[in-house]
């Protein structure tokens, strides 16, 4: 029996977003040709890909050392966070919310939100297994799939922990990009749940950037200044059709492109736009929350 939020996809026109358009869920769902059934067998798909004795090896060597790396290094960031209080006021009261944010900043913000028992949408590749084992030593949560593979199957699990009163989080653009552009898994989530959608980004002021990877990793030098940009809460209602999922999908990527880009600025702006800044967000959470 294919449970609430699956029954919900196959049902109903929820958006799917793929490389060139947006397309129903159900659309995706039809049995009429081989290609459409293997495209829904991915989106259940959650087994562990076959490995050589060599990568699986690597996994355990990778996770001690970017644990260690996150451990030694977290405690030295120095945030400053503005429209973060909605969150957090939100989640005091035992209330859960949809987290996303870019893949750049997964180092930041699996440190500024551990064990906060937040669980993390991620997919079942060699880099996921290991990441798997870094962030549950963080205190979060995990539920298997991806854009790709096994996408939903992971939401089914994630309103299930939603349900149960936990956040949960999606590195929005991953697993492989394309860089910042967000896909539509916190939409689809906070229609079926009723849970808010919360996107931030983090900056910092001293950086290490893999300039080779997809994303722009970053990783914070020792001591940095880190600055957390977050958007007003995004409700998507039950009720809502493909063209207002559309239409909250485009919010989302918006909150998460203004988030971006005044947190990487903030470090190279004056005292006075930072002021102004401040002053902005902390209005714009309080309407948020509101």
């Amino acid at each position: 029996m294919v449970l609430g939020i699956a029954e919900a996809a196959v049902s109903s026109p929820i958006l799917y977003r793929s490389e060139r358009d947006y397309r129903a869920v159900s659309d995706l769902a039809k049995p009429e040709a081989a290609r459409g059934e293997e495209r829904v067998n991915l989106l259940y798909d959650t087994r562990l890909p076959e490995l050589s004795r060599w990568r699986r090896a690597q996994i355990p060597v990778i996770a001690g050392v970017v644990s260690s790396l996150i451990a030694a290094i977290g405690p030295t960031l120095r945030f400053e966070c503005l429209g973060e209080d909605q969150v957090n006021d939100w989640m005091a009261g035992g209330r859960p919310c949809i987290a996303a944010f870019w893949h750049r900043c997964i180092f930041s913000a699996a440190w500024r939100y551990r064990n906060r028992d937040v669980v993390v949408m991620n997919t079942t590749n060699f880099d996921g297994q290991w990441t798997r084992r870094v962030i549950e030593r963080l205190g979060y949560g995990t539920s298997q799939g991806s854009s790709t593979r096994g996408g939903l199957r992971g939401l089914v699990d994630m309103a299930k922990k939603i349900a149960q009163g936990r956040t949960a989080a999606f590195t929005i653009d991953g697993p492989r990009g394309p860089r910042y552009v967000a896909k539509p898994g916190p939409v689809i989530l906070a229609r079926k749940t009723g849970a808010p959608i919360y996107v931030f980004h983090i900056a910092l002021e001293n950086a290490w950037t893999l300039e080779k990877a997809w994303d722009l990793f970053q990783i914070p030098q020792p001591f940095s200044r880190a600055i957390l940009i977050a958007a007003p809460f995004i409700w998507v209602p039950e009720d809502a059709d493909a063209a207002l999922m559309e239409q909250k999908h485009s919010e989302m990527q918006r909150g998460l492109e203004r988030a971006r880009d005044v947190a990487e600025s903030w470090f190279r702006v004056g005292p006075e736009v930072r002021d102004r800044l401040r002053r902005e967000f902390s209005a714009l959470s309080s309407a948020g929350s509101a």
